[in-house]
Order: structure tokens, then C-alpha cells, then sequence
């Protein structure tokens, strides 16, 4: 399809084994089962505040309370597990009634106070306001200091343009004397801040607009140092900008100066008002709309105002993006990426409208580039299927070199959103593609990024987004990776409890093999897939080191007819026979204890023909197969994907993936170097194909869950290669053994 560009609580199964006890030491059971007690989980208090006044998400989840569990109790911490659902419903609430909302963002006192400057629009000559209740809400709304502005972050531009706002509104209908005076006093102390302030958190057309206040401040005989020379050079910035305008481009097709017209002046209002979004507004913007109406007396400006000025108690928020006619690259590089992963075969030609000369923008005549747009857009270059042109491989070039030189001069800040953990997701997208990039890792990291209700974003005055940094999620997530973490604790203690010390299997080999299992798998109604996969690829390991021993004297041949030969008739004269036996009897049933045992038998004959690192191939398709027929999907299938050409595709892709990762995982732990060069362009070239077979494919021959699991173990064979045995360990302990803060 072509794609538009966009604006802006389980406990661990009990296994019960119906054998004798073994009368010799190595016949005592590979996998050590028990039935774990249930434990409670982890209370986590919402600690979500509101910046400086009360949001419609606080009082709706206030409103929910009587539906939550009781509290209290001998052990708080038993309320993670049965509060979750019921943070998870809130949360559905309030993004289903988005949906008729104009958008959930905090009140803009900078937009209030353009609409409060509405001259009524019937009243016959008579000078009143349209809108009396943003003249209520910015007397209701001043801070402290005498300012109007974000009340928990301090930038002097936010502070001043909001505050000269609302005072040039309360002063043009003469009322609430006292505020004025405070915040005109609040004007004079701060005005020279400007000439200190950090130019990358530069409010949004701050040049452009800051001096038509001014200029209305002064009309008005406000007492401002009009000539301070904080101001000189914002003066000077706005006759540059201006002069750059190409006047007929501003009428001739919606561009982002449509976002800033209450800073113009001679414009012809017929041709901009075709420009106007779906919902009535001038690119979602309250005060350009707000001054559009005060220019023509459009009947849907009107509305859409009046509907802002009812959703948000008499103040206006900045409304969403989503229906404006400007498009940017970093809601289309979003949007992009999220479609290809759930299966949309969106074409990736849409970046050709964002780059001109081989550089690439999120917004034509931009004056400065967008950390965050090039981040996203990054992350959406690695979604590539084999048919897409050299656009993606470019964009993500030119984005890497972006990010690069901002990491190495430190400057990891962007001039849309102010975010503490910003930076490290930038680090971490540049240091783990999104080929090695493990779901749980990627989720652990991130709860330590998302700054929820902390985070600002950079409108013309600081703004929140309530539906995007949010408490509760961080609240919610935090409570679902505790209870993931409390199943892994309990799944890793039955598995630590093994007899192939022997075998060379170590205790820190067994962690690894269930990290990378539950890394991927990891929902809890998953136990048998998750706990599948990471016996077998123990087991593995176990019966590798053997046949590892015996290569050096040339019997690995006789070895692997052995273990063949004794799986086919359950003769248990041997402990690995032993144990991979009772692993299959533990895991498939009827015909597919069958399935697996042929599995087992097909990877141990590549033992017979292949060297070492080549087996990596085998070992994939042996946990693909264990995988799919713990689940029970491979057995109700196994027919039809026997004569499926999209199945095979998907195994053959798979194993050479693997083959190949595996050889260059041995060479870096000291093995041969032979063949290693090259390695990770082929993997490349083969991951778009497999790609594009997860999401991108029309044949209904195997399911999604099954294609995705094909993904899964090949993406954690990426992984290992990709990462430093250190690397690792610390991604072990993060996930699975830290307690989430």
C-alpha cells in the first residue's frame, strides 16, 4: 500500500514426570521441577501530580477509584498484580475519549491570551471580548513570581512570551488591574534574561511573534525597556525571518508559517483560509487562529475556538497535529515503522517528499535540524524489505552520521522536547541496531528513559502532553515488568537446578540460554514456549561440548550414531540421552513427541557433515521447531507446513542467517577467523527478506506467531554477536534480577 505522509499474574506450571526414580546418580532428573508457591508482587503508588492546575486525567482516574481493588492488607505489595488491570482500563478510557477531543495537552497561556484579545464579533462597534472566560482563566491562572508560564520548568522565553501575552490581553480590556502589575514587574526584572538563553530550547517562532506583543505592549503604554538590548537581537532576528519569506509560497500552499500568522502582518486571508485543518484551525494553532478570526469573522475559526475554549475550562490547549495539511518526517517516520511492524506493507518512497540534495528535513525551510526526527527516523530506516530503492539505506546514513556527530559533541538535546533520557535513547539506538535489539532489554532500558509527567515539550510556550507522558503508564509499565521479573526469578530457580555440570554446562550458561528466551518471550501465558526454548538450547549446549570432545580424535561420528541411535529406542544408558529424552516427554505429546524427537535427530546428524560454527543453523531450526510445538501451534499445522514453499523459505533464511552468526560468534571467542569477512552485509542483505516474511507478507500458509518466532531466534543469534559477553551479563542483571525503581 502506498502510505500518506503523517503530521505531526502466572505462576510456573507444574511438570509431572511419570518415571521411576533412577537408581544411579546421573538418572536424577535434568530439569529439577517443582511447584512454585505463588508470591505476592510489588504495590507501585501513583505519584503523578499535576502541573499547576488539575488535569481531566487526574480527575478521571479520581473517578475511577471505586473501581479499583480494596487497599490495604497484611502485604501491600500483593496489590501489583490485581492493580495492573485496572491501570490498564483507566488508561483505554482516556485514550478512547481522545478520540473526540481536540487533543490532551496542558493550557496555553500564550494561546489564551490571542483568543482573550477576540474583539467581540456582533457587537455593533462596541469593544468587548468574544471569549470573557480566557480573560477568567489567565486571572486564575498567574504563578506565584507573577508570571504565566509552565509552573514546573523554567525557560525565560516561555516565561516572558506568556507573560507579556496575558498581560498586553488584561491590559487591552482593562481589567484585573493587580495582575497586570505583577506581571508587567515580572517583564521588566526577567527582560535581559534573553541575551543568556540557550538557543536550542528556542520557543517556536519566538522572533517572529515576541515583537508584535511588544509592539501591542507598547500601543498600549506598558512601562517595557522597548530598546533593551536583550531585544536588539530579536528584533534583528524577525527582519531576517521575515525577509526570507517567500510571500507568494506563504499563499500558494500550506507551509509551518501558517503556525505563527498572529506574527504577520499584510496578509490576504481569502487564499490563507483555504489552508485551514479539517477541524476548523490554522495548522492546530489557537492564537494564529485566534487572530485569523479577529482579521475575517470565519464562522469555523469561531467554532473550533469555542470548542477549545469549552474542552479546556476557559483556557486553550495546543491541539494534536494529526489533521494538519503540513507533513513532517518525524510523525511519517513513526508512523512508518509502526505500520511495517504490524504487518502494513507501506512503501518506503514516502521519505522522498523529506529530502532534497541528498540531506533530509522534517520540515521544508527549516532553520535548524531535529534531534528527535532524525532519531525516529533512524529507527524506521532498519524496517527494510529486499524491494525497497536505495532511500532507506541512504536515510539511514545520513541519520546515523547525524546522531554520530551530535553523541560526539555532547549535544543530545532537541529543540522540540525537553527530556532527561533523551539522550541515552539516542545512545542506544546507535549502539544496538534494531537487528540485536531484544524486546525486554529494549523495554528495561526504556523505563528508565521515559520521563512521564517530567518531560516539557516546546510549542511557542512550554506545553505537557498528557496523553503521551503520562504517570500512570510509567506506573503501569513499571508493575508489569516487576511481575515479568518475579515468573523469570522463579522460572531461572527451576532451571539452575540441573545435572550437566559434566556436560559443560555452567550455571551461567544456563542464565544466558533463559535470558535469551525470555528476552523475546516473555508473556506469562508463554511459560511453556519461554522455558522450551531455553532447555533445549542447554541440552544443546551440553550434547555440543560432548561432541566437541570427541572431534578431537575423530569419534564425533560414532558419538552422534550413538545419541541417534539410543533417542530412536528410549535407551537411557547414558545421561544426555537421559535428559533429552525426559526434555521431550516434558514438552510434546502424541505426534509431537514424534516432531520433536525428529528434530533432535535431524540437528544431531548436522554434526556428522558440518563443522562447529555451522551447526549454529541447526540449532536454530531446533528451537524454531521446540518453540512452535510447545506452543501447540506446530502440531495442528505440521502438515500443511511440511508442503509449504513460504515455510521452507522461512527455514532456509533462518539457518543461513544463523550459520553464519554462529561462525562469527566462534571466532570472537577465539575459534577460527576464517570465512568471518563479509559476514555481516550478508546477514543484512538475507534480515530484509526475513523481514519483509514476517510483516510484509500476503500468504496466509503460516501464521504470524509462527513467522515472528522464526524472527525472534534469529534476532537473538544477531544479538549475541553483536554484544560483549560484559554487555551481556549487565543486560542479564538489568532485566531480570534489578528491581524496577
Amino acid at each position: 500500500m502506498q502510505m500518506q505522509v503523517l503530521t505531526a499474574a502466572s505462576s510456573l506450571p507444574r511438570a509431572t514426570l511419570l518415571r521411576p526414580a533412577a537408581a544411579e546418580p546421573w538418572c536424577q532428573s535434568f530439569l529439577q521441577l517443582q511447584a512454585p508457591s505463588k508470591r505476592p508482587g510489588i504495590m507501585l503508588h501513583c505519584k503523578a501530580q499535576p502541573q499547576g492546575q488539575e488535569t481531566r486525567e487526574r480527575r478521571q482516574l479520581d473517578d475511577d477509584e471505586h473501581a479499583r481493588p480494596p487497599q490495604g492488607g497484611d502485604d501491600d505489595v500483593a496489590a501489583s498484580t490485581s492493580e495492573l488491570p485496572y491501570m490498564i482500563e483507566s488508561i483505554k478510557s482516556k485514550l478512547r475519549a481522545a478520540r473526540n477531543s481536540l487533543g490532551e495537552t496542558t493550557v496555553s497561556a500564550y494561546d489564551t491570551a490571542w483568543i482573550a484579545l477576540v474583539n467581540r464579533l456582533d457587537g455593533g462597534g462596541e469593544r468587548s471580548p468574544q471569549f470573557p472566560e480566557a480573560i477568567d482563566w489567565i486571572a486564575r491562572n498567574q504563578l506565584l513570581d507573577g508570571s504565566w508560564g509552565d509552573a514546573g520548568m523554567f525557560i525565560v522565553q516561555d516565561r516572558l512570551i506568556n507573560t507579556l501575552g496575558c498581560v498586553v490581553a488584561l491590559a487591552t480590556w482593562g481589567v484585573h488591574e493587580e495582575q497586570r502589575a505583577r506581571g508587567l514587574a515580572y517583564i521588566q526584572d526577567n527582560l535581559w534574561r534573553l541575551g543568556e538563553d540557550d538557543e536550542e530550547w528556542m520557543m517556536v517562532g519566538f522572533e517572529i511573534t515576541f515583537p508584535v506583543l511588544l509592539e501591542k505592549a507598547k500601543n498600549l503604554g506598558l512601562d517595557i525597556n522597548y530598546d533593551d538590548p536583550a531585544l536588539q537581537d530579536i528584533y534583528a532576528k524577525r527582519q531576517l525571518k521575515l525577509a526570507k519569506i517567500p510571500r507568494e509560497a506563504l499563499h500558494a500552499r500550506p507551509t509551518t508559517l501558517l503556525h505563527s500568522l498572529e506574527g504577520m502582518e499584510n496578509l490576504d486571508w481569502e487564499r490563507l483560509l483555504q489552508f485551514k485543518c479539517p477541524a476548523g484551525s490554522l495548522h492546530s494553532s489557537p492564537a494564529a487562529s485566534a487572530y485569523a478570526l479577529s482579521e475575517t469573522g470565519d464562522k469555523e475559526l469561531l467554532e473550533y475556538l469555542e470548542t477549545a475554549i469549552n474542552n479546556f475550562d476557559g483556557g486553550d490547549g495546543m491541539s494534536y497535529g494529526g489533521l494538519c495539511p503540513v507533513k513532517d518526517i518525524d510523525d511519517t517516520a513513526m508512523a512508518f515503522r509502526l505500520l511495517r511492524l504490524h504487518g502494513y506493507n507501506v512503501s518506503s518512497s514516502v521519505f522522498n517528499h523529506f529530502e532534497k540534495d541528498g540531506e533530509y528535513f522534517c520540515f521544508a525551510g527549516q532553520s535548524s535540524q531535529s534531534l528527535t526526527a532524525m532519531y525516529n527516523s533512524y529507527r524506521a530506516s532498519q524496517i527494510v524489505f529486499p524491494g525497497d530503492d536505495d532511500g532507506l539505506e541512504q536515510l539511514r546514513a545520513y541519520c546515523r552520521a547525524f546522531l554520530e556527530e551530535r553523541r560526539a559533541t555532547g549535544n543530545l538535546r532537541d529543540k522540540w522536547v525537553i527530556a532527561n533520557g533523551l539522550p541515552s535513547e539516542v545512545e542506544y539506538a546507535l549502539d544496538f541496531p534494531w537487528k540485536a535489539s531484544l524486546p525486554r532489554v529494549e523495554t528495561r532500558v526504556y523505563l528508565e528513559q521515559y520521563g512521564a509527567s517530567e518531560d516539557a515539550w516546546i510549542g511557542k510556550g512550554l506545553y505537557r502532553m498528557t496523553l503521551v507522558n503520562n504517570d500512570l503508564y510509567l506506573e503501569a509499565a513499571k508493575a508489569d515488568f516487576t511481575n515479568f521479573q518475579r515468573l523469570s526469578r522463579l522460572e531461572w530457580l527451576s532451571l539452575k537446578r540441573n545435572n550437566l555440570q559434566a556436560h559443560g554446562v555452567t550455571e551461567q550458561s544456563v542464565l544466558r540460554a533463559y535470558f535469551l528466551a525470555a528476552a523475546n518471550i516473555f508473556e506469562p501465558n508463554r511459560a511453556a514456549e519461554r522455558l522450551g526454548w531455553a532447555r533445549t538450547a542447554i541440552l544443546a549446549e551440553a550434547i555440543a561440548s560432548h561432541l566437541r570432545q570427541y572431534s578431537a580424535n575423530g569419534a564425533a561420528h560414532g558419538m552422534t550414531e550413538r545419541l541417534i541411535s539410543g533417542l530412536a529406542s528410549h535407551d537411557w544408558d547414558w545421561s544426555l540421552l537421559y535428559a533429552l529424552d525426559e526434555l521431550i516427554d516434558l514438552h510434546a505429546f502424541g505426534n509431537a513427541s514424534d516432531s520433536l524427537r525428529e528434530a533432535w535427530k535431524q540437528w544431531l546428524m548436522s554434526w556428522t557433515n558440518e563443522s562447529q560454527g555451522s551447526t549454529g543453523g541447526d540449532t536454530a531450526l531446533l528451537l524454531v521447531r521446540t518453540i512452535e510445538i510447545c506452543s501447540g501451534r506446530h502440531g495442528s499445522a505440521e502438515q500443511s507446513l511440511k508442503n509449504s514453499a513460504d515455510y521452507a523459505r522461512l527455514e532456509q533464511i533462518a539457518s543461513s542467517m544463523c550459520s553464519k552468526l554462529a561462525t562469527k560468534i566462534l571466532a570472537q571467542n577465539g575459534g577460527s577467523m576464517d570465512n568471518v569477512e563479509g559476514i555481516d552485509q550478508e546477514v543484512d542483505v538475507e534480515m530484509k527478506e526475513l523481514i519483509q516474511r514476517v510483516y510484509g507478507s500476503s500468504s496466509n500458509d503460516v501464521s504470524s506467531v509462527t513467522r515472528q518466532t522464526f524472527l525472534d531466534v534469529v534476532k537473538s543469534f544477531c544479538y549475541v554477536a553483536h554484544c560483549s559477553p560484559e554487555i551481556i551479563d549487565g543486560h542479564i542483571s538489568k532485566v531480570l534480577f534489578e528491581d524496577v525503581n
